[in-house]
């Protein structure tokens, strides 16, 4: 009777498995939409809830007034710098290709090549006819390999809308994050040692300090290095400088640094008699690239050390898979599985016998 009971109870376990697995999945399809948002404000909360914690204490203990001033700077320092450099990105890239494939580029001659021994002249005769042919004969040579590129990150671009429909679920769910954040970290918390006990309460801490790694020490560093740059760009009067800011905040995302943009700058300033500013922008640009030397250590002690090839592959394939929000995403999704798999692997359980017992153990067996 009782292996009846047991058979007869399979198909209840099955059909059960399987409304469980379709409930899951038409959560999953009803909250599409938001994830990518939900996961963007989780971020930035778990990154910026101790300045919150401060500003509440300030403002009377009120916790509303501490919402609507994270609200305000949220919008002054992340999501207005972040919306005008999507735009400038928009507005600026195809006419600067058009303006370089019309043959409006004028460069050096550089003579010196000639002086270069074994191979001077033929680089020489090969870099004087490009010059003679204007930007349209080095775009000629340059667009089979920087087409496919460049309309990527267009079309990237391109989708403002949605990258704009992100940016207000973004604040909306931070909003509400900053109102019931005690509730939610506890019912996370509380998940996570109902799945794994106490080792799934540290991989909720662990994830947390990943996020607040990324978050500050790179993002925000980033985000501050490109502004400054973007700032002096302008002021020394080099055209395009929002886009050229667009072009530093990447290369500071991917930890190139804003010397990849700032020095051609620099060297086009020299270049066109404007000296005084050239030689301005130099002691600007050494303040900006230093400047993550000072503000990283700073940011990055809230968080957890990462290796930089882990925030590359994090920006680059974050931004692959899902567009300009990606870039933000995705070296957190990275950071997090890092630091969970580094402490499961040091994580070793102590063997039950020595090396000592296990050769005795082998002797006695042999005999």
């Amino acid at each position: 009777m009782k292996n009846l009971q047991r058979g007869t109870d399979l198909p209840q376990v099955l059909f059960t498995l399987m409304f469980i697995l379709v409930m899951i999945a038409a959560c999953l399809w009803v909250v599409q939409p938001f994830i990518l948002g939900f996961t963007w404000a989780c971020m930035v909360v778990i990154a910026t809830w101790p300045l919150m914690l401060k500003l509440q204490k300030l403002l009377w203990g009120r916790r509303s007034l501490a919402v609507f001033a994270m609200t305000i700077l949220l919008l002054l320092l992340f999501i207005f710098p972040i919306a005008l450099l999507v735009s400038s990105l928009i507005d600026n890239s195809a006419p600067l290709i058009a303006w370089i494939s019309k043959g409006h580029v004028e460069l050096p001659e550089l003579h010196w090549l000639q002086e270069v021994p074994y191979f001077g002249d033929k680089l020489y005769r090969s870099y004087h006819t490009l010059v003679a042919g204007g930007g349209a004969a080095i775009m000629a040579k340059v667009q089979p390999y920087l087409g496919r590129t460049t309309g990527f990150f267009v079309s990237q671009a391109g989708h403002f809308g949605r990258f704009f429909i992100h940016l207000a679920v973004m604040l909306l769910f931070s909003v509400l994050l900053y109102w019931r954040g005690e509730r939610v970290a506890y019912g996370i918390r509380h998940f996570a040692c109902r799945m794994g006990g106490r080792r799934g309460d540290a991989a909720v801490l662990l994830a947390g300090q990943a996020i607040r790694s990324v978050a500050l020490g790179v993002v925000v560093t980033a985000l501050v290095q490109a502004v400054l740059g973007g700032v002096g760009l302008a002021v020394a009067g080099v055209p395009y400088a929002t886009l050229l800011t667009v072009v530093i905040f990447m290369c500071c995302l991917v930890q190139i640094g804003p010397l990849l943009v700032l020095i051609p700058a620099i060297i086009w300033l020299y270049y066109s008699g404007d000296t005084t500013w050239g030689t301005v922008l130099i002691i600007w640009s050494c303040v900006v690239a230093t400047l993550d030397n000072v503000l990283r250590p700073m940011l990055i002690r809230m968080g957890a050390d990462l290796p930089i090839i882990l925030i590359l592959s994090g920006v680059i394939g974050g931004l692959v898979a899902f567009g300009m929000i990606g870039l933000f995403i995705g070296p957190v999704v990275l950071a997090v599985s890092y630091r969970l798999v580094t402490v499961w692997i040091h994580e070793v359980p102590e063997p039950s016998l020595d090396a000592s017992q296990v050769i005795e153990a082998l002797n006695d067996h042999d005999e």
